[in-house]
Formats: structure tokens, sequence, C-alpha cells
């Protein structure tokens, strides 16, 4: 990854000095259960799911298909409200409408084609008011960050994968959320791709420390960002089991690798050599 700059290092110093308010909790969902209606019937999807994320920790939630992992990503951003249960961040209620810490990223970036690679990682600042200059300025210190110096003017159909991908992490980080949802984001990228991205990743949130809230089918993934696994059950979900991760686990070559990857396939359901003693 390339060398950060100087200027988000000092951005980023700001905003953490900006988190020390006095704010005791981070994201918390307190017996959430939510029920789909439509025309044909309703759909259970969770069930009294209850955790917390704390400020700054990376919470990644595992489970299998459809059990409502990204229902809680709606819930967190204020997309929906529960059929019962609060969601609560920083200590009040989640409302629907912007909320000003958020940033959000998915599977596939939503790159505006249209627009440049420059302009794409500025229209979060820009909408919320920012200075056209000053949003290009930080656009610019962003795509630095993520490896992209060079490519503001380029256009999304002129990016790999890869690359795509980054833009759609810098146009959520220019933000400077204190709460980040996350999709999947590196799901769609080959594997070579993937272990890269993640590894900027990590390296990018020691910078804010937001509070993330991490959706992903790879438990290797989970281990490797998340600070606590939150495995949840099949819908409707439940959390079957919350994980600590501790620096020691991210070592794939390591003991604490090999336990917490059996425990959490184990929380799922699934047996594999792993689980051998």
């Amino acid at each position: 990854m390339p060398e950060l700059t100087a200027a988000y290092r000092q951005t980023a110093g700001s905003s953490r000095a900006a988190m020390g308010d006095g704010s005791a909790e981070g994201l918390v969902f307190e017996r959430i259960s939510h029920t789909y209606v439509a025309a044909n019937g309703s759909t259970p999807v969770l069930d009294d799911v209850s955790f917390s994320v704390g400020p700054g920790q990376v919470a990644c939630v595992v489970g299998p298909s459809g059990c409502g992992k990204s229902t809680l990503l709606s819930l967190a951003a204020g997309l929906m409200r529960p059929t019962s249960g609060v969601t609560r961040w920083r200590g009040k209620p989640v409302e629907p409408g912007t909320n000003p810490d958020l940033g959000m990223a998915f599977q596939q970036p939503g790159l505006f084609p249209w627009m440049t690679v420059r302009q794409n990682v500025a229209v979060g600042l820009t909408t919320r008011g920012a200075a056209r200059s000053d949003a290009r300025r930080q656009a610019d210190e962003m795509l630095a960050t993520v490896g992209l110096t060079g490519f503001g003017d380029a256009y999304p159909n002129q990016l790999s994968g890869g690359m795509a991908q980054r833009v759609g992490i810098a146009r959520a980080l220019a933000l400077r959320p204190k709460l980040l949802l996350m999709d999947e984001p590196f799901a769609s990228v080959d594997a070579f791709t993937r272990l890269k991205l993640q590894a900027e990743f990590k390296a990018l949130l020691k910078l804010d420390r937001p509070t993330v809230l991490f959706v992903t089918h790879d438990v290797s993934e989970a281990i490797l960002l998340g600070d606590i696994i939150v495995v949840m059950s099949a819908r409707p979900a439940k959390v079957e089991k919350i994980i600590p991760i501790e620096r020691g686990d991210r070592d794939r070559a390591g003991p604490g690798y090999a336990r917490k990857m059996t425990e959490a396939l184990r929380a799922l359901g699934v047996e594999t050599d792993l689980s051998h003693d």
C-alpha cells in the first residue's frame, strides 16, 4: 500500500480527537426482531437479536444466506425501523434520515459512470455542502491514500474491478465517518485483489478508527478484519455466538487462527478437518 499522505494523517488525528466527546456507546442492537410483510405473506428475518459494537471496534457479521445480515445494515443506517426492539447509535435511537456520522460501501462499488473517479469520491462531500475546491482536494488526498494517484480524471469504465472497489471505499472514507457500514465490499474481486484490499482497508481503519459493521460470508476475512465476529443462525436469525478476535489470531499460520476458524465454523454448523484434535 502506498505511504499514507501527511494531510490524511493530520485530519485523521482531528477525527479521533472529535470522538472523545463522552459517547459511551457505539452501535447497539437491543432485542431486534424484524419481519418483512408482503401481499403474499410475511417473512420473519431477525428474532430477538442483541449485540453491541464499541466505539472504534470492527464487528464482522457472518451467517447463512438470507439470515438478515443486510437487514442489520439497513437498521443501522436508519433505512428502516425494526418490527420490535431498538437500534442505538452513540446512545440515541437510530431514526430514518441522513446520519452525518454514516459512511457505506457495498459489494458493487456503485460508481456513477458519467462522473470521473474524483467526482465519484467527492460526491458525498459536495452533497453535504463542502465547497467544490475543498471536495476536490479531499478526494485527491483520499485517492492517494488508496493508491489511485493519477486516476482522478479517469472514468469508472477505465478501471479494473479492484480499482473500482478502491474508489467505492475511498468515497465512503472521504466523509470521515464515525459509523462505517460494509456489505461484502470485497466479494466481487479476484482472490489476490481481495487479499490486497483487506490489508489496505485494515491499515486505513487505524487512522480514523470508525465503528464498523462489516457483513461477509468469508470467515477468514472476518478473522483478519474483525475485533469480534457475530455469528448468526439461519432465518429467523438469532445471535448464535460472539467470538472475540485478538491480534495474534490473525496470523493464518498460527494456532490462534486455526482455533478461531474452528470456533466460527462450529457455530455455523460446519465441521471440517480443522475441528479434529
